[in-house]
């Protein structure tokens, strides 16, 4: 395994995750569902509007504009070495992408909502999809396919356990941008149980977006139900197939390079980089998944004929764009409104026990992770 080059990495590091974040947050417009622009729902004819073309082009020019400005500035960071600027450009920029992103998305959805007003678009009835066609519709895969984080976790305690003796007497824990060790601790059973614990925590919230995914209220576009539907489903089980991959990838690569190096079989220089290399096919395939598939299969179908009617109406329950808050609706989970995935909704008591549940087992996490090291 090719060794830790601090400046490859740290070039690595913003050349996927600010250009990644920014690229989605530039696309978003362009992938969500026919019906609706800027979280406002339109007649699905709407799409090719002047008015409305122009402002998912003018939303686009401008994140992409300040992605380009951030990676930038990374790069130039990262040539330098400056450590500290990297982490600004890496925190700052994301946070700034995405809040920037969402507060540009919030002026435009005023516009749209004015626009749509001036336009009389309204719907004269709340059209629904119960159940469309005769042939069963594709849907995410099977829960089970997550014991394939069995054996990645159980070959993970085997490597510690079995190997525990051989390790010295102090682990390599923590490294600066330079490659250099910069934090040590004693060998201990906690030692070999955290890499353990991080795999146990990581395939727990996998799974569970995995479970959201199959729980989630299923979309149908009123105007064409059996084709939305089938693009749904498609969507759906494209996901959820990533998500399982992904998910097993990136745990066995944490778990066993950490064991490794550990056994100093490899360094922790060379875990770092053998991470990054995984991570790599992850933001790839997502962003050439919401490409491909736009946000609950939009973009599966896209010459299906736009209809001037606006069929269904429920913009009231979406707060600030994304936030879905229906006590009529009896659905936990729903495709997002602006963006690639899955929401809450918030106005069931059931997904307030299920964030509360959450945070507690972030906090035990937390705390098991600062007990064993």
């Amino acid at each position: 395994m090719p060794g830790y080059d601090p400046a490859v990495m740290m070039l690595l590091l913003v050349t996927l995750l600010v250009p990644t974040v920014g690229i989605l947050m530039a696309l978003t417009p362009f992938l969500m569902r026919r019906g609706e622009v800027f979280a406002v729902t339109v007649p699905t004819a709407a799409q090719t509007d002047p008015f409305v073309v122009a402002l998912k082009r003018r939303y686009a020019a401008i994140v992409g504009a300040a992605t380009a400005l951030f990676t930038a500035a990374g790069i130039v960071f990262s040539l330098m070495g400056n450590e500290r600027g990297i982490i600004v450009v890496l925190a700052g920029g994301t946070i700034a992408l995405c809040a920037g992103g969402y507060a540009l998305m919030l002026r435009y959805r005023a516009k749209m909502q004015a626009y749509k007003r001036s336009q009389g678009w309204t719907a004269e009835a709340q059209e629904a999809v119960a159940m469309v066609g005769e042939q069963p519709v594709p849907r995410a895969i099977s829960l089970k396919w997550s014991l394939l984080y069995a054996p990645v976790i159980l070959v993970t305690v085997v490597i510690g356990i079995v190997g525990y003796s051989s390790m010295p007497d102090m682990i390599p824990m923590h490294m600066g941008f330079d490659g250099t060790v910069n934090r040590w601790e004693p060998k201990s059973p906690g030692i070999v149980a955290f890499p353990v614990i991080i795999q146990v925590f990581m395939a727990g919230c996998i799974m569970f977006s995995h479970w959201t995914i199959l729980k989630s209220k299923k979309w149908a576009e009123p105007g064409a139900p059996a084709t939305s539907a089938l693009a749904y489903g498609l969507f759906a089980r494209a996901q959820s197939i990533f998500l399982v991959a992904t998910g097993v990838l990136l745990t066995a690569c944490i778990g066993l390079t950490f064991q490794l190096s550990a056994l100093s079989v490899i360094s922790l220089g060379q875990a770092a980089v053998a991470v990054m290399v995984a991570i790599v096919p992850i933001v790839v395939g997502s962003i050439a998944l919401s490409v491909v598939y736009g946000q609950a299969g939009s973009r599966v179908f896209r010459s299906m004929q736009g209809s001037e009617r606006l069929l269904a109406d429920d913009d009231e329950h979406w707060k600030l764009g994304i936030f879905y808050c229906n006590p009529d609706d009896a659905s936990l989970f729903l495709p997002e409104r602006f963006g690639i995935g899955w929401t809450f909704n918030l106005a069931r008591p059931a997904v307030w026990a299920l964030l509360a549940s959450g945070l507690l087992v972030t906090v035990a996490f937390i705390v098991a992770v600062m007990v064993l090291v």
